[in-house]
This record gives structure tokens, sequence and C-alpha cells, in this order.
């Protein structure tokens, strides 16, 4: 086999795309923050709006008692709401008014307008709104795009789950 002989422009081409390639590592390293699509939007139609899911599809939930790095939700209840997290450093994307706030166990959850988001284990599939109005220490309602203060979605019949917080 002959070995193919690196012309000029094949030289410059290459260099280009490594020096690209450093570009776009140190841009992220000087930032200091990866940002990650942690979050995407669809329409429900169960409730007729268009709400915050995860990656999977899976509806995304916020309890009305937290808000602005107060948690509730940090024992018995991760075992049935689960936080969506993210890696230390990364900025979560995926929709406007995003964040990342630290739990108390150390993790950083993502936020949506200050209010820390979380999946619902009884969700089975995507679409599923099955925690929409649950009870306990707050309510829980999915993160609807939609202005700040809206009125809350309907609740479901049924009540909570009990536990403690």
């Amino acid at each position: 086999m002959q070995r193919a002989k690196m012309t000029p422009l094949r030289a410059g081409v290459a260099l280009i795309g490594l020096l690209g390639l450093l570009a776009a590592f140190y841009a992220v390293s000087a930032n200091g923050a990866a940002h990650v699509r942690a979050v995407m939007t669809a329409k429900n139609k169960t409730l007729g709006q268009t709400i915050l899911v995860n990656r999977n599809g899976r509806t995304l939930y916020s309890l009305s008692v937290e808000r602005n790095g107060r948690f509730i939700c940090t024992s018995s209840c991760v075992s049935v709401w689960k936080p969506l997290v993210v890696a230390k450093g990364s900025v979560p994307t995926g929709a406007a008014h995003l964040s990342a706030v630290q739990r108390p166990d150390g993790r950083r959850q993502v936020a949506y307008r200050g209010r820390p988001l979380y999946t619902f284990s009884g969700d089975m599939r995507a679409g599923d709104v099955k925690g929409n109005g649950f009870k306990d220490v707050g309510v829980w309602r999915p993160a609807t795009v939609s202005a700040p203060h809206s009125s809350p979605a309907p609740s479901p019949p049924g009540g909570g789950y009990g536990y403690g917080g």
C-alpha cells in the first residue's frame, strides 16, 4: 500500500480543524461552564398547555412552597419526586429562566423561575401528568411555560401521598 502524501492544502485544512477544536475547548474552560440541554418544552394535551419536560419527555414539576433555595423535598420525598440535577460546573439549557440551585445534599438541581424541578415516579410515559395537584406540604404542579404568576391548573381527583418531607 502506498501512503497518501499530505499536501499543503490538506495540512492547512487539518490545522484549521484542530484550531477550531482547541478554541471550542478553551471557550468552555475559560467560561468554566458546560451548557447541558436538561429541559425541553412540549405541548401537553391533558393540560392544554406547553410544559417543561426532561430529555426523555417526562413532565417536570415544582412544589408550590419551594423557591429560591428553600427545599422541602429532601428525604423520603425524593423517592417519589426525583430531582432533575446537573453536574457541577454545568449550565442547564433548553428553556428561558432556567438556573441551577444547590440542594442540601450538595447536588445541583435545575430550577425554572427559581423553583426546583422534579419528575414524578407515578408518570410512566411522556405526556403523563399524574402528579398534577398532589398535596402534601404544598401543591405539586407541572412547570408550564407562561407568566410567573399564572393561575394553577385544576387538581385531579384524589389526594397526596402523605409522606414526610
